[in-house]
């Protein structure tokens, strides 16, 4: 895919986190069309090897590890400077979902939920925060329109989302004399190996598309561009922004299409 508008990224370095599928794989090659040195992470190399497929070896560099680590996300950002000598932006991304009814969900289930959607997102910016204050850089955190309001049955996936939303808003509010600026793109339902399961006939999808202004799920490819915006020079003066990439989804006041 490409952007009906090109940005300046020529030279500059962007770490995405889970890029091994669906909308993170989407936003590093966005990312790579135009021109940027872009570090891909996640937990499974070939994934992360077929998200680069094609583009020059120059200006990728695949850092599997999981983000509720630590130790792997200090790893992450410790290769991207080693590799190219800075970093401009970091994207966020890596996201698990489960749902279910409150009594039902497991703590194993809770803690990847936490570590991946609430940790994963507060180390990477620890680890990458000096080397964005050093290039005056931005972050871009995929949160989600379910961190904004409730659904039914996911209680503890729209607290780690709204955790998302609330650390983007409170970081863009601390890092911005630093010459930071932080962001989040929220989208709706949308078609990836997440919700593959959810998707698999019209009469299943109805429920969500009846909800979609556009209607119509969204893609990886709707999202990806609203993040490659909030990171270039066009967004300079936006910081603070959960930018809902929905198709109207949150428009709605929740009640059914009568259409």
């Amino acid at each position: 895919m490409t952007t009906a508008n090109t940005y300046a990224f020529t030279g500059k370095t962007v770490i995405v986190t889970g890029a091994g599928s669906g909308i993170g794989r989407s936003i590093a090659r966005l990312f790579l069309e135009n021109d940027a040195n872009v570090v891909v992470s996640g937990r499974r190399a070939e994934g992360l090897a077929e998200t680069i497929s094609g583009f020059p070896d120059a200006r990728t560099l695949v850092v599997p590890g999981d983000i509720a680590a630590r130790a792997d996300v200090d790893a992450l950002v410790a290769a991207t400077v080693e590799r190219f000598g800075a970093l401009d932006v970091l994207v966020a991304n890596a996201g698990v979902y489960f749902g279910g009814e409150i009594d039902e969900l497991t703590d194993p289930q809770w803690a990847t939920l936490k570590g991946t959607n609430i940790d994963g997102v507060l180390f990477s910016v620890q680890a990458a925060l000096p080397h964005l204050v050093a290039s005056r850089g931005n972050i871009v955190a995929v949160s989600s329109v379910s961190g904004l309001r409730g659904d039914w049955g996911q209680a503890a996936y729209n607290a780690t989302k709204g955790a998302v939303n609330a650390m983007v808003q409170s970081l863009a509010l601390d890092l911005g004399a630093r010459g930071v600026r932080v962001n989040a793109v929220a989208p709706a339902f949308t078609l990836t190996e997440m919700t593959d399961h959810m998707a698999t006939t019209p009469e299943a999808l109805a429920p969500f598309t009846n909800r979609i202004a556009l209607a119509r799920p969204g893609t990886p490819e709707d999202i990806a561009p609203a993040v490659l915006f909030l990171a270039s020079a066009d967004a300079a003066y936006i910081t603070g922004a959960i930018l809902a990439v929905d198709g109207g989804t949150s428009a709605s006041t929740g009640q059914p299409h009568a259409g």
